[in-house]
């Protein structure tokens, strides 16, 4: 695959202030490249450095060949950006922004073609004030895309979105991916992430604690497997005999079901063992690893923390 985006040791700081310490990854053409951390994790100062808007303190930045410290009128050529605190006047309708963003560029996208692609056709003469937070997305990813580009940055394109709103965005960031763009998708979700990303960092504190698809995360993140079963009623209680076993490293019980934890052969070993004393489950349900698993597991930090920040 062709590189598109390469990013080598990036550092920026803000007075005493470490934003980004060290970030590298490479962007491959076509995919849907992710940058998933906390609030505050440096994600979109580094992407504010790859458009051009920060200047990076240290590191090595390209965009197709580009560094956009040396010529950042360039990156703006083949690069788009939607940042998360983009606001526009509020009675400029959504025809007139697109019009007026095309201006900016020597080769413009045609915006009728982007009003029909994103499904703007019967708001093109709203006013943005009068746009619902879906619709105002939709318009962010047309603003991104005007100026023709190889390359989109979307930043937290989904914050604030009800469940609904967001999955018609993932839609349309996989079809704009489709259309040729490829996509650098910044995110604090997870399932956001999991659901639309060929490929990922995890950023932390300014650095990258984890790379690679989210299927490679979750399946290399840990050896353990857990699984949860509900035992037939009046059975002997099994725990003792579960907890002999090698490949158990924890049984717990959760309401009515006992939840094990052990190797990648726990879940055979535990029902063999049962079956030899008589005991066969009524139920039994794989707990499926997530990236959420990985990322409190990369970063330390309980999911939940983020999402109420």
């Amino acid at each position: 695959m062709t590189i598109v985006v390469q990013v080598e040791n990036l550092r920026k700081s803000y007075g005493a202030k470490t934003a980004v310490a060290d970030v590298s990854f490479a962007v491959e053409r076509g995919e849907i490249f992710g940058i998933l951390g906390r609030n505050g994790a440096g994600k979109t100062t580094t992407v504010e450095t790859l458009a051009g808007l920060r200047r990076a303190d240290g590191g090595s930045l390209s965009v197709l060949g580009i560094d956009p410290r040396k010529d950042p009128q360039a990156i703006r050529a083949v690069l788009g950006v939607q940042l998360q605190e983009a606001r526009l006047p509020a009675k400029i309708t959504v025809i007139e922004a697109l019009e007026l963003f095309a201006s900016f560029y020597p080769d413009p996208a045609d915006p009728e073609e982007l009003i029909g692609m994103l499904g703007l056709g019967e708001h093109r003469r709203k006013q943005f004030a009068k746009l619902s937070g879906g619709l105002k997305q939709r318009l962010s990813i047309a603003l991104a895309l005007v100026g023709s580009p190889q390359v989109a940055v979307l930043d937290e394109l989904t914050t604030g979105l009800d469940p609904q709103a967001r999955r018609d965005v993932w839609d349309l960031v996989e079809r704009v991916r489709d259309s040729g763009v490829t996509i650098i998708l910044v995110t604090h979700f997870m399932d956001e992430a999991e659901r639309l990303c060929d490929r990922l960092v995890v950023i932390d504190e300014g650095r990258v604690v984890a790379a690679g698809s989210p299927k490679e995360l979750i399946r290399g993140g840990s050896d353990e497997r857990t699984f949860r079963m509900r035992l037939p009623e009046g059975a002997a209680d099994p725990i003792e005999l579960i907890e002999s076993l090698a490949d158990v490293h924890a049984v717990s019980t959760i309401e009515d079901e006992l939840e094990v934890t052990g190797t990648t052969h726990v879940l055979p070993a535990v029902i063999l063992a049962l079956a030899e004393v008589g005991v066969v489950p009524d139920e039994i349900r794989t707990m499926t690893r997530t990236l959420e698993d990985v990322f409190v597991d990369v970063t330390g930090h309980p999911v939940e923390e983020e999402l109420a920040a």
